[in-house]
């Protein structure tokens, strides 16, 4: 806030100066590797919302053509959150083979037990 002593030029320069400083420090918090990663969940969110969405829609078409009043709805929401839960791990696990492919090898643990 401008002290009411400051002329309205310095003020000016004040709060540009500030701005200048609050977005240098904003660029900072958001990298690219942070935008990737929100993609990424949003897009995990996608395809189970839309799974799910996608199968009780067709299990509601069903219904209507074939009269078969509440099991279309029951099925197509079974059917569409399986589907949805099976797109998202593969694309997890995907997505985590392309991570450690990137990072590099990683090493393996010794196994604990002990052997007689």
């Amino acid at each position: 806030m401008p002290h009411p002593h400051e002329p309205p030029d310095e003020a000016l320069a004040s709060l540009d100066q500030r701005l200048g400083a609050a977005e240098a420090a904003q660029a900072r918090k958001v990298s690219p590797e942070t935008h990737a990663a929100m993609a990424q969940g949003y897009r995990f969110v996608g395809e189970v919302v839309g799974g799910v969405l996608g199968g009780v829609g067709l299990g509601w078409l069903l219904d209507r053509f074939a009269h078969t009043q509440p099991w279309g709805v029951v099925g197509g929401l079974l059917i569409g959150t399986g589907f949805s839960i099976f797109t998202a791990v593969s694309a997890a696990a995907k997505a985590n083979k392309t991570a450690m492919g990137a990072s590099g090898t990683v090493p393996v643990a010794a196994d604990d037990e002990d052997e007689d």
